[in-house]
């Protein structure tokens, strides 16, 4: 029955970190810490083994999505690729942080980060994505409307941010998708379905680097990993499917409310 509900916690993950471009860590990662004190074969979880357990789960969540996305051409591959060479190095810095840190101040610091992201995304309407330089890549998509939106940035300003986001994915397990989505959308103008999609991309190119780190540090449980990942693969696939179903504006407000109750639920735990 248990190993049945880490395979359910698994596709629930995948789900909504495909559909929201989060990676599902988010969801794997709080469950494992919160669970292990009423769940025997989680008991004694410690932030590092589920960080890194949520990590490996996540190639599978990450692959099985954008999969899913280049079907539905939605994927931005170029982009994607650049965002990852900031982000591959950030990965590495962010496992060397997690290394040895207390759960409780894991889990204040996963939760406030977690709500921060949700109110930059409430004040998104109000913020304009930053001008293109003469040095700037400039990109175009066409949306679920038929129309053709312009995006883009400035490569060393997309290198620093996703450098900043590998470092959450190594340090918290989330794929930093929570990041990356917002700063694709509010900074570079992406549209929230082509964010979503290339965050997922990016999100397993991280996590194969972050993983193979914390499997060199010993912080992958691999019973948990096999229980997890047929439901990551299928729900990664699901997500995708609800997503190309979902208008634009419907997308963000989920992610949203989502975001604040996951970051209000994490700092409770660490607090209490």
């Amino acid at each position: 029955m248990e190993w049945i509900l880490l395979t359910l916690i698994g596709l629930v993950a995948g789900t909504l970190g495909s559909l929201m471009g989060l990676g599902g860590g988010i969801i794997v990662v709080p469950t494992l810490m919160i669970f292990s004190g009423y769940v025997s074969i989680l008991a004694g979880v410690t932030p590092q083994v589920a960080v890194g357990t949520s990590l490996l789960i996540m190639i599978f969540t990450g692959l099985s999505s954008t999969l899913a996305y280049v079907k539905q051409k939605t994927v931005d591959l170029k982009s994607g690729w650049l965002f990852f060479a900031g982000s591959g190095p950030g990965a590495l810095l962010g496992v060397y942080f997690n290394n040895g840190i207390d759960p409780r101040v894991f889990l204040i610091f996963f939760g406030s980060f977690i709500i921060f992201i949700s109110f930059v995304l409430m004040i998104r309407k109000y913020l304009k994505p930053l001008k293109l330089t003469k040095k700037g890549i400039k990109r175009e998509y066409i949306n679920e409307a038929g129309e053709t939106v312009e995006y883009g940035y400035h490569p060393l300003v997309a290198l620093s941010i996703a450098f900043i986001v590998g470092m959450c994915s190594g340090l918290f397990g989330i794929g930093g998708g929570s990041l990356m989505v917002p700063a694709m959308i509010l900074l570079f103008g992406f549209p929230p379905h082509r964010a979503v999609a290339t965050s997922m991309f990016l999100i397993f190119l991280s996590a194969i680097v972050s993983s193979i780190t914390h499997i060199s540090l010993g912080n992958v449980n691999w019973l948990y990993a096999l229980a997890l990942i047929p439901g990551a693969w299928f729900g990664g696939v699901l997500g995708a499917f609800i997503n190309q179903r979902l208008q634009s504006d419907t997308l963000v407000k989920l992610l949203r409310i989502f975001l604040v109750i996951i970051g209000i639920r994490l700092i409770y735990q660490g607090l209490f």
